[in-house]
C-alpha cells in the first residue's frame, strides 16, 4: 500500500512521465480537472502536488493556462579551458565557448570602487575595508539569465591597469588584458559550493522556487601574489561544469561530453 499522500503521489507519477518524455519540454499537462478524474483526487490535491513540481523547476503555471513543462537546455561550461590564453578566442572566455555552442551570448556591466569585504579581502591578501575594483556582469545565453558574475581586483592592480576601474566591457577579457600589461595569472584556486539563491539572485536569474544556484569562486594568482577574485552564480537548473585534468588521450572522441 502507497503510504506516501495523495499528492506526492500525483507529483511523483507526473516526475515519472516528464522524465520519460510523454510530457516533453514546452508541453501542457492535463487540466487540473483531467487531474482530478485520473488520480481521484480533490482539487486541492492535485494542486499541492503540481505545487510541488514547480517548486523543484520541473514545470512553471501561467494564470488562465494551466501548467507547462520547462525546458531546461544546459549549458556545459568546461572550467579547465575557461580563461585559458592558449586556447583562440573571440571576445572574452564567456562570449567565446558561448558563441562556439552555437548560442548566443549577451551580458550587462557594472563597474565600483568599494570596501572589501572580510570574505574577499582574505582571498586577495589585503586589508579587510580598503579598496576593492568590483565588476560585475549579469550573463545571458540565448537571452536567458545565465549567471551573475562579480570579480573583484586590488586597488594596487588598477594604477597598472586602468581600465580595470572604467565603465564598459573589456572585449578581450580582464585575463588576457591584464597579460597584455605584463600581470599573468599563472594559476588559480577554485571552490564549488551550491545553495538556495538570495531574493535578489533568485530576482535577477529568474529562478523559480525549489531551483538552487551553484557557486564557482575563483581566486587567481600571479608568480607572487592574487590578483582577483572571481565569484559566479550560476542558474542550478541550467548549468554544468566539466574539468579536464590529467592525460586524457584514452577519452574516446565520440564519449559524450
Amino acid at each position: 500500500m502507497n503510504k506516501q499522500p495523495k499528492y506526492r503521489q500525483v507529483a511523483d507519477a507526473l516526475r515519472r512521465e516528464i522524465a520519460n518524455g510523454t510530457f516533453p519540454p514546452g508541453a501542457r499537462l492535463p487540466s487540473e480537472s483531467d487531474l482530478q478524474q485520473r488520480f481521484d483526487a480533490s482539487r486541492n490535491t492535485v494542486r499541492n502536488g503540481l505545487s510541488l513540481l514547480v517548486s523543484e523547476g520541473l514545470i512553471s503555471s501561467s494564470q488562465g493556462l494551466g501548467y507547462e513543462v520547462r525546458s531546461h537546455e544546459v549549458f556545459k561550461l568546461n572550467a579547465s579551458k575557461f580563461e585559458n590564453l592558449d586556447f583562440p578566442q573571440n571576445g572574452d572566455a564567456y562570449s567565446t565557448d558561448v558563441t562556439n555552442a552555437g548560442r548566443r551570448p549577451h551580458q550587462t556591466f557594472r563597474v565600483e570602487m568599494l570596501p572589501a569585504s572580510e570574505e574577499i579581502a582574505d582571498r586577495l591578501r589585503i586589508v579587510a575595508g580598503t579598496k576593492a575594483v568590483l565588476r560585475f556582469c549579469h550573463r545571458y545565453v540565448d537571452d536567458v539569465p545565465w549567471s551573475t558574475q562579480a570579480t573583484y581586483y586590488p586597488a594596487w592592480l588598477v594604477d597598472q591597469s586602468p581600465r580595470l576601474a572604467e565603465p564598459g566591457d573589456i572585449e578581450e577579457g580582464t585575463t588576457r588584458y591584464l597579460a597584455e600589461r605584463g600581470i599573468e595569472q599563472v594559476g588559480y584556486f577554485d571552490e564549488i559550493a551550491a545553495r538556495m539563491p538570495t531574493p535578489e539572485e533568485a530576482r535577477l536569474l529568474e529562478i523559480g522556487a525549489g531551483v538552487p544556484v551553484l557557486l564557482w569562486t575563483r581566486t587567481g594568482f600571479s608568480a607572487d601574489r592574487p590578483i582577483r577574485c572571481t565569484i559566479t552564480t550560476f542558474r542550478g537548473d541550467l548549468n554544468q561544469m566539466n574539468y579536464e585534468i590529467g592525460d586524457l588521450s584514452a577519452r574516446s572522441e565520440n564519449e559524450p561530453q
